[in-house]
């Protein structure tokens, strides 16, 4: 199977897993969605993940377990995809977009790694926005 947009299909998974109320999600592991699963759960929108390595799979699997506030709601809002395979949104380090108000985050893919929009600005560098997490 041929996925075009790796990214939008994680994120697709992640919104399905919260509407059924799932706390695990299981998506095709890659060294992006490693840094994108790292930004949630730094921010709070995960409790946890985990890579598994099996020897049938070589690409392996990410393992998210999903955070709720009090076992009914989770944190995630909303998740969103930015920049897509057909239209490519980029940002310099002076950006002022940011998510929702500034109530969620931007994550971007940078030269110097994957990172939030706070951290991009910070740092003065620029980059491809990936997604929007509120």
């Amino acid at each position: 199977m041929c996925m075009t947009d790796p990214i939008a299909d994680m994120l697709t998974r992640i919104r399905n897993a919260r509407q059924a109320r799932k706390e695990q999600v299981t998506v095709p592991a890659s060294n992006l969605k490693i840094g994108v699963a790292q930004i949630l759960k730094e921010e709070g929108y995960v409790k946890k993940y985990k890579v598994i390595r099996s020897t049938k799979n070589k690409q392996g699997v990410l393992k998210l377990t999903l955070r709720f506030d009090d076992e009914t709601q989770c944190v995630i809002e909303g998740l969103a995809r930015v920049s897509r395979p057909g239209r490519r949104v980029y940002v310099g380090h002076d950006h002022s977009q940011k998510s929702h108000g500034g109530v969620g985050v931007l994550i971007l893919s940078t030269s110097q790694g994957i990172m939030t929009d706070k951290e991009a600005r910070r740092r003065r560098i620029g980059g491809e926005v990936l997604c929007s997490v509120w």
